[in-house]
């Protein structure tokens, strides 16, 4: 048995999330959920990013305080991630005491060991705003690719951080006048001091992604710049350094320093609060990130960087997944341009679990994913409702026919020791790709077992065996049911109620997602099938006919159900 700790990117709560969102927060739990399903021990963590100068300026033009509008945010959000499955160990929250105290020390660790330094600094100052503009608040032109919408921090185009000095023709995301650039003082990382560590770690960890280690070592080869570790912004954690009052510490370094401190509240928690070194510096520990690919340079230099500063025997990063975008009906999510579904509205149209299932298999694994309403209508119609909700429904109905109680067979044929065979191949290859985080490869594994099924039966025919050869029938509805059994286990990371369903009415004992893999998930074992239900409800033909009109009603159910607080 192992130790895993699983982290997402932390949700920034100005709003409420959309699905491209969502999918990290989906993907860490799944993996999790296998992880202890192959008796591994697991810490998985995450929480609200509620700190920095967008959730400032989104308060002040509702007309609350900034932790007004974090309150509610994270409130919702938590009741919203419960009905889509999510459970973490401790999904906290930026504005936690715990969180406020570690991070501060930890950047005052920093500055005692000399990695911190301060430094005067020109900064856009948006006269009619009368604020400095943090870096994502500054748009221009990007001097490496040319992209029109880069960002002061990073250019989402050809994803290079970027200082917002280097922007051509920058402006004010808010109201599009051009910033002025005033003297002012900040902290600083001095990342070039920890160039040889980082690029010793960052060659020989195998378990890194391609894109993110190629991505990685360009940026870190072509030099490390200092990076500021404060702003002059009053919604965050106060600075801890001597002379930085009235600081505050830039809201990425906050949040990331969250994967640690979110530990160490949840051991807290438990009666373990002195454990959560043993987590984070014994050495033995795998830590699990997944981000999207615009946050891949600060979590493979950023955060290892700070970790390497302490002097302290962090473990660093074992895996990052990032993924590529989600894209909308081809375009960006936006909320100021209402193009996308944000998970509240989603959840007016279908379940929390079927979004797992259709999420997962939209994951943007190896490019930019194109969600449509059309693909979305595919997959429950047809994967979801065709391919496994049938395959299930019609052995269970045949075990029901068969009088329930279906024995493990003395001896099987020729052809029902292939067709285990077979599925044992199939359902082997899905482990792998859960172990490597392929997500969606291993949903398609689960698909292939049920069309595997679906041909087994129509070949064999049992529902003539049961009343010519009663016998030949009954070993022909074991195999079938083993192969049920066999989507309840590997279907389970995904979605886990409909896991629990299947194990029920297959008559097992027990919970299906405390069933270890290595144990149980090829275990022959007796069937006493007392019911069969439909596991899916397909969507109405017209769906697509009538797809906008949907979406709207969608839209005003959500909206009535938030806050006063985020109502638009």
């Amino acid at each position: 048995m192992a130790r895993f700790i699983v982290t997402a990117a932390w949700p920034y709560v100005n709003y409420i999330p959309h699905l491209g969102t969502i999918i990290h927060l989906i993907s860490a739990d799944i993996y999790a959920r296998y992880l202890r399903l192959r008796g591994h021990e697991v810490i998985s963590v995450t929480g609200s990013d509620e700190h920095g100068t967008p959730i400032e300026l989104e308060a002040r033009k509702r007309g609350v305080s900034p932790r007004e509008l974090t309150d509610a945010v994270h409130s919702r959000d938590v009741e919203l991630f419960k009905e889509y499955g999510i459970e973490f160990s401790n999904y906290t929250r930026t504005e936690s005491p715990i969180h406020k105290e570690f991070v501060r020390g930890f950047m005052l660790k920093l500055y005692e060991n000399g990695y911190i330094f301060e430094q005067d600094e020109v900064l856009p100052y948006c006269e009619r705003d009368m604020i400095f503009l943090p870096d994502r608040f500054v748009e221009g032109t990007c001097p490496y690719c040319g992209y029109e919408r880069a960002r002061g921090d990073q250019c989402d185009e050809c994803g290079r951080l970027l200082h917002p000095t280097e922007l051509i023709n920058p402006r004010c995301a808010l109201c599009g006048a051009k910033p002025v650039f005033k003297l002012t003082k900040h902290w600083y990382l001095d990342l070039s001091r920890v160039r040889d560590r980082l690029l010793e770690w960052l060659k020989s960890n195998e378990e890194l992604q391609d894109n993110v280690r190629e991505y990685s070592l360009n940026w870190v080869t072509q030099g490390l710049k200092a990076r500021s570790v404060t702003r002059d912004t009053m919604w965050g954690i106060e600075a801890p350094f001597p002379g930085s009052e009235g600081k505050t510490i830039y809201v990425w370094f906050d949040a990331l320093l969250g994967y640690i401190s979110a530990t160490k509240e949840y051991l807290e928690s438990i009666g373990r609060g002195g454990e959560w070194v043993d987590w984070w510096m014994k050495g033995d520990v795998k830590t699990v990130y997944f981000i999207g690919k615009d946050n891949i340079p600060f979590h493979s230099i950023i955060f290892p960087a700070m970790l390497i500063a302490t002097g302290e025997p962090y473990v660093l990063p074992w895996r990052i997944s990032a993924t590529e975008y989600l894209l909308y009906e081809g375009r960006h999510f936006s909320k100021s341009r209402r193009i996308g579904i944000w998970i509240d509205e989603a959840l007016e149209i279908a379940p929390g679990e079927y979004w797992r299932w259709i999420l997962v298999r939209l994951r943007p694994e190896l490019r930019d994913q194109n969600f449509t309403w059309s693909e979305f209508y595919r997959i429950v119609n047809s994967e979801l409702g065709d391919d496994i909700g049938n395959y299930v429904h019609r052995v269970l109905t045949l075990a029901e026919r068969a009088g329930g109680r279906i024995p493990r067979p003395d001896n099987l044929g020729s052809r029902e020791m292939e067709v285990l065979e077979e599925a044992k191949r199939i359902a082997s290859k899905a482990v792998e790709a859960y172990d490597s985080i392929r997500l969606k490869q291993a949903t398609e594994y689960i698909l292939e077992l049920a069309r595997l099924g679906n041909r087994y039966l129509n070949e064999r025919e049992p529902w003539n065996l049961l009343r010519k050869e009663p016998g030949e029938a009954l070993k022909v509805l074991w195999v079938s049911l083993t192969i049920v059994k066999l989507i309840a286990h590997l279907i389970a990371p995904v979605m886990p109620r409909t896991a629990e369903r299947i194990w029920s009415m297959l008559g097992l004992k027990g919970s299906v997602l405390e069933k270890i893999w290595d144990k149980e998930l090829f275990e022959a074992v007796e069937f006493t099938v007392t019911r069969s239900e439909p596991l899916f409800h397909k969507l109405p033909q017209d769906f697509l006919e009538r797809i906008d009109h949907i979406v709207e009603e969608a839209r005003a159910r959500a909206a009535a159900k938030r806050p006063k607080v985020i109502a638009d």
